[in-house]
């Protein structure tokens, strides 16, 4: 952990001199927020106004799978690439380290996302039902599965050499999880296939609990299910993402 802690300690220096790489966690809420609601809202809701109550909570976990994916992933890809990942393994430090230290510094690409989005969310009239403290539980949950499906990215950095196909993949994954919910509408307004992929899909649950802990509504069933499925992503894609990059060669 002191090693993992040390090396996220170099990627937010790193992001302190380059404050640009966070421009996606800084503009891509706002981008969400303004097309969602503006595209969609008088279709779906009848008025833009209800419409953010509606779409705020799905945007807040699409936002926070999206925030330190695939940065997390090219970022580990670069250093490999540069060479980095070579001298960290010559070093006598914890094998999983590296990974973990990277993960952990791209935390505050999750911050400055969740502050950004609620603070567009206010300025467009979007209003938090419950308190603060399930608006923080709920940022808090989405981030955690963030954080957990992140680590399928730094898989997918370490066994993929080029960056550009890392972003492809990372893309093709995650958009399915991401747009495959009833974050933009009721599930049963949807075809029958669709209905059957969304009740399966683990980024419905964490909308759902998002919705009940913004807005009032049931949140344990999908908040339990939600860590459930956080807790299956670490454990099999933290471990995958160790031994690849310990046998990359």
């Amino acid at each position: 952990m002191r090693h993992s802690l040390l090396l996220a300690g170099r990627s937010l220096t790193k992001t302190r001199r380059s404050p640009g790489v966070l421009s996606d966690a800084l503009f891509m809420p706002i981008l969400f927020l303004l097309l969602f609601v503006y595209l969609f809202g008088g279709a779906v809701s009848g008025s833009t106004h209800a419409y953010l109550q509606y779409v705020f909570p799905g945007v807040l976990v699409m936002t926070m799978l999206l925030a330190g994916m695939l940065a997390t992933g090219l970022s580990i890809n670069t250093d490999i690439k540069k060479g980095v990942f070579d001298r960290f393994r010559s070093l006598p430090i914890g094998r999983s380290a590296p990974l973990v230290g990277i993960v952990l510094g791209d935390m505050v690409r999750y911050v400055v996302a969740a502050v950004v989005l609620f603070a567009t969310g206010y300025l467009m009239g979007f209003r938090v039902q419950t308190d603060v403290l399930s608006a923080l539980a709920a940022a808090g949950l989405a981030t955690v599965l963030g954080f957990a499906l992140g680590w399928a990215n730094v898989l997918i950095g370490v066994l993929i050499r080029e960056e550009v196909i890392v972003q492809t993949v990372a893309f093709l994954g995650i958009f399915p999880l991401a747009f495959g919910t009833n974050m933009v509408v009721p599930a049963d307004t949807m075809p029958g296939w669709l209905q059957a992929w969304v009740k399966i899909n683990p980024v419905s649950d964490a909308v759902d609990a998002s919705r009940g802990l913004l807005l009032g509504g049931p949140v344990a069933h999908p908040a339990t299910v939600t860590l459930l499925w956080s807790a299956g992503f670490l454990v099999v894609f933290g471990p995958l993402a160790v031994y690849a990059y310990r046998r990359r060669s």
